[in-house]
């Protein structure tokens, strides 16, 4: 049984501005932002486990600080440089693609794994 924990001031404070809709709007935008970069990062650590790849060997192969990648692939949000994320995915051999959110969804909605990757479900 799940216990509902007390609201704190914050959480007051919060719901009330989420009431305000221009104040949701920009919220659930900064939301979906943060989310798909988290997201994108966390795949592209899971292609690096895939390969065998330690985070070493991944930082020199992009000319990059071994401490670079690690900050990267463990802080709880992180955010790359559009030129860092292109050198990953190209240095674990996968291209990125811009796609219109209808057919991604869809997509995601079909359950489409990546060829060759069984069980993996790219976003």
């Amino acid at each position: 049984m799940t216990s509902k924990r007390k609201k704190t001031g914050f959480d007051k404070y919060f719901d009330e501005q989420m009431s305000d809709p221009a104040f949701r709007e920009g919220y659930e935008r900064a939301r979906r932002e943060v989310d798909a970069v988290d997201q994108l990062v966390r795949t592209l650590d899971e292609a690096r486990v895939r390969t065998g790849m330690t985070k070493a060997d991944l930082a020199r192969k992009i000319s990059a600080k071994p401490e670079v990648l690690r900050r990267l692939f463990t802080v709880k949000a992180p955010n790359p440089t559009l030129s860092t994320t292109v050198k990953l995915a190209d240095a674990l051999g996968y291209d990125l693609h811009l796609v219109p959110k209808a057919a991604a969804k869809a997509w995601r909605k079909r359950g489409r794994k990546t060829s060759g990757q069984k069980g993996t479900e790219t976003r």
